[in-house]
């Protein structure tokens, strides 16, 4: 069973706390310890949180490969010379800055594996103490984190998403949708824009003509097709002429033939070779597992943000 990082092994006294004998030291890494000790992570995760941290940077984990020992990662400033003449990739060598340490348990205490040089400790805290005042067997000491190093990761977690929605929109998104017409705007845009389009359809007596079309967001921009070519054939917007995605802002709903209501949205777009002129194209959701908010939501962000930036 493994032992509880944060007690003496058997209720043993730590001896890497008799160093200085200082006792705000002891009060300061147990303070940290809910910082650098991830019983659950994995070794790739390990090295996520790591490999762009500086040298001393480190975390304590179960280890998966070794029942009932525990896995010291930690960043160093420079790779084992061995890595460095067997990687010719560098892309590789980040990832070989954050080294892997195995921390056995024995009756004695906890050690580091393979260092006999090293002392043996009565908890893991102890451990990391020790450690954190001098490097003994590590390639340098450890620094002791002041914040979840788990939280620092998942703050970057929205780069990453955007990322993958700059990835997607390579690949392009498409879904059906109901047109239900375009309105002339002059130089207006944003929510207004598309809260006067819509105004405008809702009272049109009789209703315009409505059709389904392929709606696809690509990096070139909104390219609409009208399969069943009612009303057009296709349409292509640049993505430097949409400025504007939303849904209508007083939330109504468009009236299908068939008695059901769909939520309505609009992206404003500057007629082709006119700076001032602008025009909203008005839908309305077809399929509620293709939302008309992730429609606007990618147009908007994914889109509209890409081109911007």
């Amino acid at each position: 069973m493994s032992p509880d990082p944060l007690r003496g092994l058997g209720g043993a006294p730590s001896p890497g706390f008799e160093v200085g004998s200082k006792q705000d030291n002891v009060k300061f890494v147990q303070d940290t310890s809910k910082f650098w000790y991830k019983p659950d992570i994995s070794r790739d995760q390990a090295i996520a949180v790591l490999k762009d941290k500086e040298p001393g940077s480190f975390i304590v984990r179960d280890s998966h490969s070794f029942r009932g020992a525990y896995g010291l990662a930690m960043k160093v400033a420079t790779p084992p010379p061995s890595v460095m003449q067997q990687s010719k990739k560098v892309g590789d060598i980040s990832n070989e800055l954050v080294r892997h340490f195995l921390i056995e348990c024995t009756q004695k205490g906890v050690r580091l594996k393979g260092c006999p040089n090293e002392p043996y400790f009565g908890s893991l805290t102890a451990l990391v103490c020790q450690h954190s005042i001098t490097p003994l067997a590590l390639p340098c000491k450890l620094i002791l984190p002041d914040r979840d190093p788990m939280e620092e990761l998942n703050d970057s977690t929205p780069q990453t998403a955007t990322n993958s929605a700059a990835e997607l929109l390579k690949q392009g998104a498409a879904c059906n949708v109901w047109f239900l017409g375009s309105v002339e705007l002059e130089s207006l845009t944003g929510l207004q824009a598309v809260q006067k389009a819509t105004s405008v359809t809702l009272a049109k007596d009789p209703p315009p003509p409505s059709t389904v079309v392929h709606f696809k967001v690509s990096a070139q921009g909104i390219t609409l097709t009208d399969n069943q070519r009612k009303l057009f054939f296709r349409r292509h917007y640049a993505v430097n002429t949409v400025i504007f995605c939303s849904l209508d802002p007083q939330g109504r709903k468009w009236k299908r033939d068939s008695g059901s209501t769909a939520k309505i949205f609009g992206f404003v777009a500057r007629k082709s070779q006119s700076e001032t002129e602008n025009m909203c194209h008005l839908f309305a959701e077809h399929d509620p597992e293709q939302p008309a908010s992730a429609i606007v939501n990618f147009v908007s962000k994914v889109m509209i943000g890409s081109h911007k930036k």
